[in-house]
């Protein structure tokens, strides 16, 4: 018989589809790593198991323990479907500019989700970093796993994602593109192809009001750039330790609106309904190909994660007209 022990072990290895409508005007080759064939339809399953399991090693995570973690909503999920596996309980604090899918999403799989406001600076009580740490300080035999500075995070797209890109398109890729939000992503999978293929370029995608771009540009970390945006899972008030800038080539900014348009072009024109920072990737990753890629390249955009995090936002036409990104 051919089973899997628990629904974790049905992470990874994940499909490479080719891009053929909306690279109109591109010559090179564009592939899609969709990672919504993850359990919990999100990259963000890879890491989340990976962290569960050092910190148990490192004796962080003891049996009956509650793991406590800040979270766009991805993160969370794959954190959830771990501890269904393992026998911890959860509790996840999201920003207020999250989508009701998410928060409900993690209901369902069993977690308690503390809402946060998002117009306040990281180190503010209210954040929702700051609660987050503040919730494992109190709550006994808890484990904050924290995303952001968890050099698991990028060790698992090292161990797992990189390769496998590389084994789908048989060594043949030359540039990479994937969304920047904690930075264990791209820096995982860029370190892998760039150890096998130096030459190999890697593109960041970041979003306004972001400060990842000007730093890599300048070294510095402008307040100035930070201000609210509405796309969700990229982009940062903060610099996350598992953002390795050497690792990252070029950032190419995206709006709200960019983004939002091509996800559903994904979805209508591609047939790959995903969500909002897939198609912030796609719309940058474009861009970067149009100036310069040939029709030599081999060029892999990550797409992160699903459409059903978005009905209510992305998927919803009301939605879309308030925001002002459709008629």
């Amino acid at each position: 018989m051919k089973y899997l022990n628990n629904i974790t072990e049905a992470i990874g290895n994940t499909p490479l589809v080719k891009l053929n409508n909306v690279t109109k005007g591109i010559t090179a080759t564009v592939l899609a790593k969709v990672e919504y064939f993850n359990p919990g339809n999100s990259v963000k399953d890879r890491m989340a198991v990976k962290m569960i399991e050092d910190a148990e090693k490192a004796g962080l995570l003891k049996p009956g323990g509650t793991i406590i973690e800040g979270t766009s909503g991805n993160t969370g999920m794959g954190l959830a479907l771990a501890a269904i596996s393992k026998g911890y309980k959860c509790i996840f604090t999201l920003a207020d500019k999250q989508s009701k899918e998410k928060m409900d999403i993690l209901r369902a799989v069993g977690a308690e989700v503390v809402v946060c406001p998002t117009n306040v600076s990281p180190d503010h009580p209210d954040s929702y970093y700051s609660v987050a740490k503040r919730l494992n300080e109190e709550i006994p035999n808890s484990f904050y796993p924290n995303q952001y500075d968890n050099m698991s995070n990028t060790a698992a797209h090292y161990e797992g994602t990189g390769p496998e890109i590389w084994e789908q398109t048989d060594g043949e890729i030359t540039c990479f593109a994937a969304g920047v939000g904690t930075g264990g992503t791209i820096s995982g999978i860029s370190k892998y192809l760039k150890e096998q293929n130096p030459a190999i370029k890697v593109v960041g995608i970041d979003t306004y009001g972001s400060v990842f771009k000007k730093y890599k540009e300048t070294g510095e970390f402008d307040e100035s750039e930070i201000y609210s945006y509405a796309t969700e899972g990229i982009g940062e008030d903060i610099l996350p330790k598992n953002v390795n800038f050497d690792m990252i080539d070029t950032f190419v900014k995206v709006t709200d609106k960019d983004g939002a348009l091509m996800t559903r072009r994904l979805a209508k024109e591609e047939g790959m309904f995903v969500g909002w920072s897939c198609g912030s990737a796609v719309y940058g990753a474009l861009e970067y190909a149009k100036e310069h890629l040939t029709e030599n390249d081999i060029m892999v955009v990550l797409l992160p994660d699903h459409g059903t995090r978005y009905l209510g936002k992305i998927y919803n036409d009301d939605w879309m007209r308030q925001q002002g990104y459709i008629d």
